[in-house]
């Protein structure tokens, strides 16, 4: 392994150079970006250092650093252990449904980490084989995806929750050798068996079947193990602390996991390589830090909020605080701020879309929760998952007095495309926008008819490749799919799926998926802008617009909105008005008439809307319910109202 400390000097003296003016930055990282980002490599410990930066000699699949060694885990806890690092709180467990909290220093998550690896090298696992980690969000489930990523293995996360169908081909997908699992996840108002009484586990209807189980009964539920393939987790983490795993070498371009996206409803797995995670943290450090630069051996910022993969707080050495429980518990900005409340945290992310909840507005019960924690030091939310259009912007600026800062990425690149960068040269914060590219993406912009589109013309979002360090080099097991999904429609471009336009000043505006715009009676128009008109309406929470078919205009606008609680203006008043301002802002050429009120709108659990299966349910279409849904109670409650006659 590297030797711990050994760039703590230049690597910080160059991070200290390099925080100057973002332009200067970004246009380096555009036209020099193997010196760019071989200079961003000397903060990550290497066994094998790199001597070349990109292999671009088979385009599209261009592979970074492809003669360079490493371990993610040891980068995420290893090193901190051994720079003084050992007693810092690494995460923190929070779980509003359990009120349970528990921490763990990084010298105890390191500890369990190594013990769990050690469970997994007795199970067979190791360098290039798959783990499902199919867990609710505990402490376990980090050290799990750890564990693998320190013996070189390929997890593929599989949310807690669902359904066996689901599961059973994201296992086919991976033909992992083990599966992690619980007894049950816990909801506000359920317990959500992971085994029901007649089942034999989360493989059970997968054609691969996997060597091992090592299930973690939780008190809520326990499961019944079958003989001689479970492995009880208190029990096998017994023998793991007696015999852990050390760090296995491993390629920067071998896969580290596998990650589906399924927002649009096709499941797309990604992969990421090994140099994924430290590209990501690097990135993100520069770019997203809450109150400025993290350098190699500083104190960091505490850090409140969720991470799709654990390794992104724990590499820079930041304090990761995992909210463990669905959103809809946490759906008002007092209780989550007692996320930052609580370990004085300096920046939080967060969904945007539970930020404004209806219980959460000026003067309602909640709100009176701020008073009641430290924010002294708080000083960044940032906010991800749907477009944080700018009613949200100024409510949340005006509660809290410190800068909301959204950001724009995809599951597919792992951090953000477009980002306000507070950790290299904080700029004006535009409201409706996520401010410019993040150095590295090459003129992530939109383009029409294979052109750059010009100064507030609308198109499709891409992004011009290379890609940079950290993003997806192909899709699991289907390079054709890769190229036919990303690459196709623009050649030498990355296709993100989204629409949008950057403005005079290099702002990007990102309007929603491309698939949400309408055709009404031959005028092209976007779901997305009537939305940001709608989201104005003083009642109105959060909405949907999406297109639906229509036999004399070809496609018509329906609205959807959540209102806020304690509004007490008639429901009528309220739709009447919100036609009047789409007409007035976009104009009657848009047909906009039909508002629905409704409880709550479908979600992914990164909190983006699921408008093309609303839209397919209320064209009568046979719409499969998306894997990465929150919760598919709020969709089965919609239907009657998407599809009245059905």
């Amino acid at each position: 392994m590297p030797t711990a400390g050994a760039v703590d000097d230049d690597g910080a003296a160059r991070h200290r150079g390099a925080m100057g003016d973002y332009r200067a930055t970004y246009h380096r990282s555009i036209t020099d970006p193997e010196g760019f980002w071989g200079e961003q490599a000397g903060l990550i410990d290497w066994i094998k250092r790199p001597q070349r930066v990109l292999d671009a000699e088979q385009p599209p699949f261009y592979r970074w650093f492809p003669d360079a060694t490493l371990n993610t885990c040891f980068n995420a806890l290893d090193r901190h252990v051994a720079r003084g690092a050992a007693d810092r709180i690494a995460l923190v467990y929070d779980s509003a449904v359990t009120d349970t909290k528990q921490t763990l220093s990084y010298a105890e998550l390191l500890a369990e980490t190594a013990a769990f690896a050690g469970v997994l090298r007795q199970l067979g696992v190791g360098k290039g084989d798959r783990v499902v980690v199919y867990m609710p969000m505990i402490p376990e489930a980090v050290v799990a995806m750890l564990a693998c990523a320190r013996l070189g293995a390929v997890h593929s996360v599989v949310f807690g929750g669902f359904a066996p169908n689901e599961l059973a081909i994201r296992i086919d997908d991976a033909t992992p050798r083990v599966i992690v699992t619980a007894s049950c996840g816990i909801e506000p108002n359920r317990v959500v068996e992971y085994r029901s009484p007649s089942s034999t586990g989360p493989s059970e209807l997968a054609q691969h079947q996997p060597s091992a189980v090592v299930l973690k009964q939780r008190p809520e539920v326990t499961a019944t193990m079958v003989d001689g393939r479970d492995v009880d987790w208190d029990v096998a983490m017994r023998a793991g602390r007696e015999d852990p795993a050390e760090c296995v070498e491993v390629a920067a371009t071998d896969p580290l996991y596998i990650l589906t996206s399924g927002t649009t409803g096709s499941r797309r797995a990604s992969c990421a390589t090994t140099a994924a995670t430290p590209s990501r943290w690097l990135g993100r450090c520069r770019t997203s830090t809450a109150a400025g630069p993290v350098t190699p051996g500083g104190r960091p910022p505490t850090w409140a909020g969720w991470s799709a993969t654990p390794t992104s707080s724990t590499a820079r050495s930041s304090t990761a605080r995992r909210r463990c429980s669905t959103r809809s518990r946490w759906r008002h900005a007092g209780r989550r701020r007692v996320l930052a409340g609580d370990q004085r945290a300096r920046g939080q992310g967060a969904v945007h879309g539970a930020d404004r909840d209806p219980g959460d507005q000026e003067g309602g019960p909640e709100a009176t929760l701020l008073a009641d924690y430290d924010l002294a030091r708080f000083a960044t939310l940032f906010l991800a998952g749907e477009r944080l259009d700018p009613d949200t912007y100024h409510w949340a600026t005006d509660r809290l007095r410190v800068p909301v800062v959204d950001n724009w990425w995809q599951t597919e690149t792992g951090w953000p495309i477009a980002a306000n960068l507070r950790g290299l040269d904080p700029m004006e914060i535009k409201p409706g926008s996520p401010s410019v590219p993040v150095p590295g993406y090459v003129r992530a912009g939109a383009r029409r008819a294979g052109r750059p589109g010009r100064s507030g013309h609308r198109g499709a979002i891409c992004i011009r490749l290379p890609l940079p360090p950290g993003t997806l080099p192909t899709l699991w097991g289907d390079d054709e799919r890769y190229v036919a999904s990303y690459l196709s429609a623009f050649s030498g471009y990355y296709l993100s799926g989204d629409g949008g336009f950057v403005d005079a000043d290099g702002y990007l505006y990102v309007m929603g998926r491309t698939d949400d715009v309408i055709n009404v009676a031959g005028h092209r128009l976007s779901t997305g802008s009537m939305e940001a008109v709608i989201a104005q309406h003083p009642a109105v929470a959060e909405c949907a617009v999406i297109g639906v078919a229509d036999t004399l205009k070809g496609q018509l606008p329906k609205g959807f909105i959540v209102l806020k609680s304690g509004v007490e203006a008639d429901e009528e008043q309220i739709r009447a008005e919100l036609v009047q301002m789409v007409r007035n802002d976009i104009g009657a050429v848009a047909s906009f008439r039909d508002v629905t009120i409704v409880g709550g709108l479908p979600k992914t659990r990164s909190g983006k809307i699921l408008r093309k299966t609303m839209r397919e349910i209320a064209d009568g279409k046979e719409s499969p319910v998306p894997s990465t849904i929150e919760d598919v109670a709020v969709l089965d409650r919609l239907r009657p109202v998407l599809r009245p006659e059905g």
